[in-house]
C-alpha cells in the first residue's frame, strides 16, 4: 500500500478564501505567512484543523456523538490524506486558578507519585523524620549497631501532656513492668514520684534493657511488639554511648553524663514527641485539586482574600469628608457622618483633617475599631448613652461573609487583595502534605523553584536516597526528566511549575502546551500552531525551532502559523498567502521552499525575507530630556533585584531582554500600576517600591494589552470602539423604524425586543465538548443573524442590521462614507491594520494581537492630551512585516505629538526604530530582574553583556538598507 505523501485541500472557501486548491507535504515543517488577515488562520485553523475535529468527532459511537452535538464542516469541497489534528492556539489560555505550569504538563502528577512513593514524613514540631517500619525493619535497624551498644527500649505511652497520670501507671505496674522513665529520668515504678496535674510530662515504660549482640534478634523483636501494643504502634529505642560508660557502671546506673540519641520507630505515620500523625500517603494526599490533600482554609488555591487598607484609603491626602475612606464616600453619608463626628470629639479629629495628619493611633482605630472599649456620646434625643466603634474594616468582612446580595460582594470585593494563605503559606496543600520530605524538601518548595533549578535539584536526588528508594524512583525521576527537558529546551526554565497558567502569557501558555505533546510522544497527528515565537527572544529562537523540527521528526506534521523570519527560513515548505487582507486576501500568493519564496516576484514575505524590502532605521533619534523623565527608585517585586531606573518622557521606549527577564513585572506591575494609582486615581496595587517620580509630567495613562476585548459572541470591535451606537441610531431612525416604533435598543443584540431570543441575540448556541473545547453552532432560528425577521426588514440601501455587522471595516467604511459619527469611529479600526475585520466579528474569534489593535484604535478615536503614556506589551503579536511598518508609523505619530509610548518588545524590527531601550536580564527568572544596559539602540549595541545588543548590533549594520515600502 502506498504511503499518503501530501494533504491534498480542494476548493476551501471558508471565510476569505478564494476556493483555493493546495498540497501540503506530510511529515515537514510547514510555515503559512502573510498579512494579518490575508486567510492564514481561515486556512489552518477554520479548514484544516475543524475538518480533523469534525471527522474525529463523526468517528466516535453514536452514544458519544448525541453528547457533542453537531460539528459544522468547513466551507471546503473535500481534503485528502488527513490525518488526527492537534491545534495550540494563543487564546486558549486557561483561566482555571487550579491550573498551573505543573498540572499542564503532568510533571505535578509524577511529582505526587515520586512524593508518595520515597517521601518521608516529618514532625513540624521536632523536625524529626517519621517512618513507618515493620517490627522486623525495626530489628535490623537496632542489629545495625556496633555490638556492645546498650540501649533501652521504651514504650511512649505519654508525651508533652498535662495530668498525674496515677491510674496509668498503676496500671503498667499490674502488668509487670518494673522502670518507667518520667520526664527523662528513670524510677522503679513503685518509687514514681506523684505528678504535677498542671504540667506537661513524656513518660516512657521501659519494656527491655539490651546490650546489641547477634544472638538478640528474637528478643528484640518481642520487646518491641510489646512497645508498640502498649503504644498503639510507636517505639523508641534510647542508646546510651557504651564508650562512656565505665566498666564498672551498669545499666541500672543511670549516672552516666552520656547524652541520650533516640530512634523512634512506628507502626503507623506518627511522631512520638509531638503527637503529629499523618495518614496513609498517597498520590492524592498532594492533590491540591482533591479534598484529601488541599488546603482547608484557601481550598487548595494558595490564595486568600483580605480586606486591604490601601485599597481603603487609596488617597491619604484626601480629608475624611471628601472620601478618605473610599468605602463610605458615595458620598459621605449622614449614618457615617454622625459615627465619625463622635468619634472626632472623643478622640480630637475632624471631618476636615487629612487622612495623613490623623494620628497613627487613631487611624488604627478607625480601621480596626475600639476593641471593645467604650465611648460616651450624645445620642439624636440628646440622652448620654455608651457605645463601641467596631471598625472599617471589620465592618466590612462582617458584610462580606454574611451579605447574599452579588452586587454587596462585588462592592465590597473591590477593597479586598489576595495574599498567600496564612495556613499553607501559599502552598496550596495540608500540613500533612507539607510535611513529608525528599532530600529536606517538600513538594511545595519543589513546585516553587524555577525549573532550572527543580532539573538540578531532580538530577541529584539519586545520590541522596536510599538504593531501595533509587530503584522505586527511578522511572518516575526518568518522566520528570523527559518533560523538564522539554521546557528547557523551548526557552522556559525561569518558570516555576507552582506558576498559575492564568498568569502565563499567550506566548509562554502555548510553548508549555507545546512541549506537553511533545512528550506524549503522538505520532502520525497533524499539529496547528499559532505564532509559538511569540514573547521569545531572539536568543531562544533556535531552541524552539529545534523543537518544532523534534515534534516533526516524530512522523508528524506541523503547520505554523507565523511571521518569524529565522522560523521561516528553517521550514521545509512555506505557504505565502495574501495579496492584501480581507476581501483583497484568500489567495496563494506564492509557495515553497525558503530560497523558492524569496525567488518569487509575487511574495510580499520574499521581499522582505530577501531584504528588497525592510523597515528603516530612523535617519536621527529623539532626544532624551534628562529633566522630563519617570524614575523608580528600588523596584523589587518577584525576580527585580532592586532595580532603580529612568525612562524619558516624549520618546518611544522599548523595554527588551530574556523572556521572564523581569521586563513585565516591571513596567506593568509596577510602573503601570503605580502611574494608574497615582495619576488616575486608581484603587489597585502596585509592585514594591521605595518611590516614583515624574508622574507630574503626565495627564494619563494607558495600557494597551492583550486580553480579549469580551468574552462572549455579543462583545464585537463595533461595540468596543463605540460604532454600534451610532449605527443603531442611524437604522432607529430611517421612516420605516418610526412607523413601527422601533427605537435604538430594537437594534441590540443585548437586550429584548428586536434580537433573536432563542439565541438571545448571540447568534449561536454554545455546545459543550467536555474533553474537547466548547463549540458554537449557528442559531437554527435566526441562522446566525441575531435578529427577529421583524427587525431585518428594516434596511438601509438595501442592508439590514445583520448585514452591516457582516461587513469588513473596510466595506462599512465605504458604505457610512457620508455618516462622520460613524465613519470617524471605525477609520482607525482600518489604521491600525484592521481593514479585514468584519465589525460585527465576536470578540472571543480575535487573537490577543488583533484585541490589542482594537483597544489601540479605540484610543486613537478619543481627544489626544499630548502628555498621555501608553504601554503595549508586545504589539507586533500577528503582524507581518508590512503590518509592522504601518503600526510603527501610527505609534511614532503618537509621540510626535507630545505622547510617551513604552513597549515590551522582542521583535528587531520594532527595537532598532526605538528611541531608548531598557534591557533587562542577564538570564530569565532568579537569574534576572537586573537591567544590563540602558539608551539608544547604537549603545545597547556595544554593551557586549546583553542578549539583546548581540543581535541588535548586526542589524545596526545595514543602516543605509533599502528604504521601507510601506
Amino acid at each position: 500500500m502506498n504511503e499518503i505523501k501530501t494533504i491534498s485541500i480542494h476548493g476551501a472557501r471558508e471565510h476569505n478564501l478564494k476556493n483555493i486548491s493546495i498540497k501540503l507535504p506530510r511529515g515537514k515543517l510547514i510555515v503559512i505567512t502573510g498579512v494579518s488577515g490575508s486567510g492564514k488562520s481561515s486556512l489552518a485553523f477554520d479548514t484544516i484543523h475543524a475538518e480533523g475535529q469534525r471527522r474525529y468527532v463523526e468517528s466516535l459511537s453514536t452514544y458519544a456523538r448525541q453528547f457533542l452535538g453537531n460539528i459544522k464542516k468547513p466551507n471546503v469541497d473535500r481534503i485528502d490524506g488527513l490525518s488526527p489534528t492537534i491545534s495550540i492556539e494563543q487564546k486558549n489560555t486557561s483561566q482555571n486558578p487550579r491550573s498551573t505550569v505543573g498540572t499542564i504538563t503532568e510533571i505535578h502528577d509524577h511529582l505526587r507519585l515520586l512524593f508518595a512513593r520515597i517521601g518521608i514524613p516529618h514532625s513540624p514540631k521536632t523536625g524529626l523524620p517519621i517512618e513507618r517500619q515493620t517490627v522486623s525493619q525495626m530489628a535490623d535497624r537496632i542489629l545495625s549497631y556496633e555490638q556492645g551498644t546498650r540501649m533501652y527500649l521504651l514504650a511512649p505511652i505519654v508525651r508533652n501532656r498535662k495530668g498525674e497520670y496515677k491510674k496509668e501507671i498503676a496500671e503498667i505496674l499490674k502488668q509487670g513492668f518494673q522502670r518507667i522513665k518520667i520526664d527523662g529520668n528513670l524510677y522503679q515504678i513503685s518509687e514514681a514520684p506523684n505528678l504535677e496535674k498542671n504540667y506537661k510530662h513524656n513518660i516512657d515504660v521501659v519494656v527491655d534493657r539490651i546490650v546489641v549482640h547477634e544472638n538478640i534478634r528474637s528478643r528484640i523483636i518481642n520487646s518491641l511488639k510489646t512497645c508498640l501494643t502498649l503504644t498503639n504502634g510507636l517505639a523508641t529505642a534510647e542508646i546510651i554511648n557504651s564508650q562512656s560508660i565505665s566498666s564498672v557502671q551498669s545499666m541500672d546506673d543511670d549516672t552516666t553524663n552520656a547524652s541520650p540519641q533516640y530512634i523512634v520507630f512506628s507502626e503507623r505515620f506518627a511522631c512520638p514527641i509531638s503527637g503529629f500523625s499523618v495518614s496513609e500517603i498517597e498520590p492524592r494526599t498532594f492533590s491540591f485539586n482533591n479534598p484529601a490533600g488541599a488546603c482547608n482554609n484557601c481550598d487548595g488555591l494558595g490564595i486568600s482574600q483580605k480586606i486591604d487598607e490601601r485599597l481603603v484609603i487609596p488617597n491619604p491626602k484626601l480629608t475624611l469628608n471628601d472620601g478618605a475612606i473610599a468605602p463610605w464616600f458615595i458620598p459621605l453619608s449622614q449614618y457615617h457622618t454622625k459615627i465619625l463626628t463622635d468619634l472626632g470629639k472623643i478622640l480630637g479629629f475632624s471631618l476636615e483633617d487629612n487622612w495623613c495628619n490623623i494620628s497613627e493611633d487613631v487611624q488604627k482605630i478607625l480601621l480596626y475599631g475600639t476593641n471593645n472599649i467604650t465611648y460616651q456620646c450624645f445620642n439624636r434625643n440628646n440622652l448620654n448613652t455608651n457605645f463601641s466603634f467596631k471598625g472599617i474594616i471589620p465592618s466590612l468582612e462582617k458584610r462580606w461573609k454574611e451579605s447574599d446580595s452579588k452586587t454587596m460582594q462585588e462592592m465590597i470585593q473591590r477593597y479586598m487583595s489576595s495574599s498567600p494563605c496564612v495556613i499553607c503559606n501559599g502552598y496550596r496543600l495540608k500540613k500533612e502534605a507539607l510535611s513529608v520530605k525528599i532530600d529536606g524538601m517538600h513538594i511545595g518548595e519543589v513546585a516553587d523553584m524555577s525549573i532550572k533549578k527543580a532539573q538540578a535539584w531532580f538530577n541529584q536526588i539519586p545520590t541522596k536516597i536510599t538504593p531501595k528508594a533509587n530503584e522505586i524512583a527511578k522511572s518516575i525521576l526518568t518522566e520528570i526528566d523527559k518533560r523538564i527537558n522539554f521546557l528547557v529546551e523551548i526557552g522556559l526554565n525561569y518558570l516555576s511549575l507552582s506558576r498559575r497558567a492564568n498568569m502565563l502569557s499567550n506566548g509562554e501558555s502555548q510553548r508549555i502546551r507545546l512541549a506537553s505533546q511533545i512528550g506524549s510522544g503522538l505520532t502520525g497527528v497533524i499539529y496547528v500552531l499559532d505564532e509559538p515565537s511569540i514573547g521569545l527572544h531572539q536568543r531562544d529562537n533556535t531552541k524552539l525551532i529545534n523543537t518544532l523540527k523534534h515534534l516533526r521528526d516524530l512522523d508528524n506534521t506541523v503547520i505554523v502559523v507565523e511571521h518569524d523570519e529565522e522560523t521561516m527560513l528553517a521550514a521545509d515548505h512555506i505557504v505565502d498567502i495574501g495579496p492584501e487582507a480581507g476581501i483583497n486576501g484568500g489567495k496563494i500568493i506564492a509557495e515553497g521552499s525558503p530560497s523558492q519564496i524569496i525567488a518569487n516576484p509575487n511574495s510580499l514575505t520574499g521581499d522582505y525575507l530577501s531584504g528588497k524590502m525592510n523597515i528603516k532605521i530612523p535617519e536621527k533619534r529623539r532626544a532624551c530630556n534628562i529633566d522630563r523623565m519617570i524614575r523608580i527608585t528600588n523596584a523589587r517585586s518577584n525576580n527585580l533585584k532592586n532595580i532603580t531606573a529612568s525612562i524619558p518622557l516624549g520618546l518611544f521606549t522599548a523595554v527588551t531582554g530574556i523572556s521572564g527577564g523581569g521586563k513585565s513585572t516591571f513596567l506593568i506591575s509596577t510602573l503601570y500600576k503605580a502611574a494608574l494609582r497615582i495619576v488616575m486615581g486608581s484603587r489597585n496595587t502596585p509592585g514594591i517600591y521605595d518611590r516614583i517620580d515624574g508622574l507630574e509630567y503626565i495627564d494619563k495613562v494607558v495600557n494597551i494589552n492583550q486580553s480579549p476585548i469580551g468574552h462572549t459572541p455579543r462583545s464585537n470591535p463595533a461595540t468596543y470602539v463605540g460604532a454600534f451606537t451610532p449605527i443603531r441610531e442611524w437604522f432607529s431612525n430611517l421612516p420605516e423604524s418610526k412607523v413601527l416604533g422601533y427605537k435604538a435598543g430594537c437594534f441590540s443584540f443585548n437586550v429584548k425586543g428586536g434580537r433573536c431570543e432563542t439565541c438571545e441575540g448571540n447568534g449561536v448556541t454554545k455546545i459543550e465538548m467536555h474533553f474537547l473545547p466548547d463549540v458554537y453552532i449557528t442559531c437554527d432560528v435566526c441562522n446566525g443573524k441575531r435578529y427577529t425577521s421583524e427587525t431585518l426588514n428594516i434596511r438601509f440601501k438595501e442592508k439590514s442590521i445583520a448585514d452591516i455587522l457582516s461587513m469588513t471595516v473596510e466595506e462599512s467604511m465605504d458604505f457610512f462614507v457620508t455618516i462622520p459619527a460613524i465613519y470617524n469611529k471605525l477609520k482607525p479600526l482600518k489604521d491600525v491594520g484592521l481593514g479585514y475585520l468584519k465589525i460585527g466579528q465576536t470578540a472571543n474569534t480575535l487573537s490577543g494581537g488583533e484585541s490589542q489593535r482594537v483597544k489601540l484604535a479605540k484610543e486613537l478615536s478619543k481627544q489626544a492630551t499630548g502628555n498621555t503614556l501608553y504601554i503595549l506589551d508586545e504589539p507586533t503579536t500577528g503582524l507581518h512585516y508590512h503590518d509592522i511598518a504601518k503600526l510603527l508609523e501610527i505609534l511614532h505619530t503618537l509621540v510626535d505629538k507630545g505622547n510617551s509610548i513604552i513597549v515590551i518588545e522582542h521583535n528587531l524590527e520594532v527595537i532598532k526604530t526605538a528611541d531608548w531601550i531598557l534591557d533587562f536580564g542577564p538570564e530569565g527568572g532568579d537569574d534576572g530582574g537586573k537591567i544590563i544596559a540602558y539608551g539608544t539602540p547604537e549603545d545597547i549595541a556595544k554593551e557586549h553583556t546583553s542578549h539583546t545588543g548581540r543581535f541588535l548590533k548586526n542589524i545596526l549594520k545595514n543602516k543605509q538598507s533599502a528604504e521601507n515600502v510601506p
